[in-house]
């Protein structure tokens, strides 16, 4: 089952307090808290205390919106385990990672063998506290491309790492809904990131159901994972009420 959420770094300035209200008010179930907005690395008690508040309000931990990026770091294994402490704390079920800082385009071989060996070593540190690792699907990593996406995915080969699937400005509608096809009969999609966009300007959602229709026709509803949404139109309250009431007609439609 496909349940509605939301990506909390969405409303960054807001609190932990008035992200569950909203939530919990638009009748959403899940959070993924972001590390750079509302969980910082490392604090184990701050994580802990606010995954009490998220069941206390009803909902559920979806992930850990970790900023780490492979290659990123001199010392990728101390960085990561910070951010590794917070999502165990926080009893999220994964921790999203970045697939570098250069785009596919611009990676050479030797740069792809090392980051696929430093994501391996990764998610092997995540399985040992039974968290699975995430890449995001984003522009600018590795994962800007069905066919880098992929390939990552094989040269990493851990049964630990998955993905997680957003509409990327820059991929057609056709390879965007082929990507998501592969990622889905790999069972390699996790959590879907979910917003509406013309270009780089956000809409609201309710313009782009269209397009999510044909998304969802890509994976199998059945499955459990979360819509999350994100990058909210004029970023204010009024709009995610409405677009939250859309996601929800459109999950309803595939029951």
């Amino acid at each position: 089952m496909i349940l509605p959420g939301i990506v909390s770094v969405t409303f960054r300035e807001r609190s932990e307090v008035e992200i569950l209200e909203l939530s919990s008010n638009c009748g959403l179930k899940a959070i993924e808290w972001s590390e750079n907005a509302h969980v910082h690395p490392g604090d184990e008690l701050g994580a802990h205390n606010l995954y009490t508040r998220t069941i206390d309000s009803g909902m559920q931990v979806a992930a850990y919106g970790s900023y780490f990026r492979l290659l990123a770091n001199q010392q990728p294994e101390e960085v990561f385990q910070e951010s590794l402490m917070a999502a165990k704390a926080l009893h999220a079920p994964l921790i999203r990672i970045w697939a570098g800082t250069l785009p596919s385009s611009a990676a050479t071989s030797e740069y792809r063998t090392r980051l696929a060996k430093e994501a391996k070593l990764i998610a092997e540190m995540a399985a040992a506290e039974g968290i699975k690792v995430a890449l995001e699907w984003h522009r600018g990593t590795l994962t800007d491309t069905n066919q880098s996406s992929m390939l990552l995915l094989e040269e990493a080969n851990h049964s630990n790492l998955y993905c997680l699937w957003q509409p990327t400005p820059e991929l057609s509608m056709k390879e965007r809904c082929e990507g998501l096809h592969e990622l889905a009969a790999r069972k390699k999609l996790l959590n879907l990131h979910t917003y509406y966009w013309e270009g780089d300007i956000r809409r609201p959602f309710s313009e782009g159901i269209h397009e999510w229709a044909r998304y969802l026709k890509q994976i199998d509803s059945r499955e459990d994972r979360y819509m999350l949404m994100e990058f909210v139109k004029d970023n204010t309250f009024e709009q995610f009420r409405s677009d939250a009431a859309a996601l929800q007609q459109l999950l309803n439609d595939l029951s």
